[in-house]
């Protein structure tokens, strides 16, 4: 094998062990969201996203599909279901009326707050797992190391 194809099979090696830890998480975190409060992961990113806008609850809908790794009509279609169920609004921006803006609510508020421990047990309990499994032990320990 040359140093290439070395480079690319570790490159490809760290892309699927990244991949694992990543859907371990996600499962664990889909599960107990929904169970607890109705929420499935993407929707929580966004709840999520709109809360940290530095004192600010809006976001263009382009940063928002960003946040949540969407493409931009599942994440209008994501942020439709959410308006429906009250946890956010949309609105024109006031600079430029093709811009749209979506705001948390305070129900979605509420239900974020709500949501968050046990997002944050899950996902620690998620990587504690995966650090006794070998082939995900590094990332997820590394992973746990960062600081908040």
């Amino acid at each position: 094998m040359s140093f290439s194809n070395d480079a690319v099979e570790v490159r490809a090696h760290g892309w699927r062990r990244m991949a694992a830890l990543h859907a371990l998480i996600e499962t664990a975190l889909e599960k107990e969201l929904q169970a607890a409060h109705h929420l499935s992961v993407v929707e929580y990113t966004v709840l999520d996203a709109l809360s940290r806008q530095d004192g600010e609850l809006h976001m263009r809908m382009q940063q928002l599909s960003r946040a949540a790794a969407l493409s931009s009509s599942a994440t209008t279609r994501l942020v439709a279901r959410l308006e429906e169920r009250g946890l956010l609004a949309r609105f024109l921006c006031v600079d430029d009326r093709r811009g749209i803006y979506t705001e948390l609510a305070a129900a979605g508020q509420e239900l974020l707050a709500q949501a968050r421990p046990t997002h944050d047990r899950v996902l620690k309990e998620s990587l504690d797992k995966a650090q006794e499994i070998p082939e995900l032990a590094s990332l997820a320990a590394f992973l746990q190391e960062q600081p908040a």
